[in-house]
């Protein structure tokens, strides 16, 4: 049996260790005061448009990837997978730009959607499996409507944090080219910051004046998705996976 028709053991316990503290750890409800972003000018009629027009730079992102899709000769599920990231990305322009239009939960879930998606499209794009494609962009959607249903976004978040773990380890494991590691290196680091900008919308915008840190998270976070189009457009590094 070679590698390319098992789970890598290392990849396999990170994730049970996620699912397990994720478990011990109970509900996580979100923010009471989540929707009160801090920058709340309108221009020319448009509401919260900083934090709206941001999400320009996802749109972007989206068409750059579509332009490097349609030159590429990706196949296979790693053409899939590059597509639904892509694809993901043009839905949370849409989304994001929707629910900052008016905040609230009812908005919330579709912007919550395509970046769940978006998680989906890169993890089973690194285990190059069509089967973890399909489960995942299931569980994605799932993690959204359980947060509606229960108010409990641990599996939302544990969506978006097993990219950041898993990603790396796969790609150590089966030696993906230099470039690539570096590029999702680069990337990781962007989402942090991003994350870190919208933990402080409200300082950032205090101090800046100019600009909050959630519009801040949405312009790294796109630079983020730059990256990882080209990262994941290159084409694949040695076979793994099942296809």
């Amino acid at each position: 049996m070679t590698a390319a028709r098992t789970t890598p053991p290392l990849a396999l316990w990170a994730c049970l260790i996620l699912i397990g503290a994720m478990l011990a750890h109970g509900p996580v409800a979100q923010l009471a005061d989540y929707h009160a972003f801090a920058d709340q000018r309108s221009w020319h009629g448009l509401a919260h448009a900083g934090d709206v027009l941001s999400n320009l730079a996802f749109a972007l992102a989206a068409l750059y990837g579509a332009w490097r899709l349609h030159r590429s000769t990706l196949a296979g599920i790693d053409r899939i997978a590059a597509t639904a990231f892509v694809t993901a990305l043009a839905l949370t322009a849409c989304g994001s730009t929707w629910y900052h239009l008016a905040p609230d939960d009812a908005r919330l879930i579709w912007d919550r959607l395509p970046i769940a998606l978006a998680c989906a499209a890169l993890l089973a794009g690194a285990m190059r499996s069509r089967l973890a494609l399909l489960l995942l962009g299931g569980g994605a959607v799932a993690s959204v409507f359980w947060w509606q249903v229960t108010a409990d976004l641990r599996p939302y978040l544990l969506l978006q944090a097993a990219p950041l773990i898993l990603i790396p380890l796969l790609q150590w494991q089966h030696r993906a080219p230099a470039a690539q590691r570096r590029a999702f290196g680069l990337a990781i680091v962007l989402y942090v910051l991003a994350k870190l900008c919208e933990v402080g919308d409200h300082a950032l915008f205090a101090t800046l004046g100019l600009v909050s840190g959630h519009t801040l998270k949405h312009l790294l976070a796109a630079v983020a998705a730059v990256v990882l189009v080209r990262a994941v457009t290159a084409g694949p590094g040695p076979a793994h996976g099942v296809s």
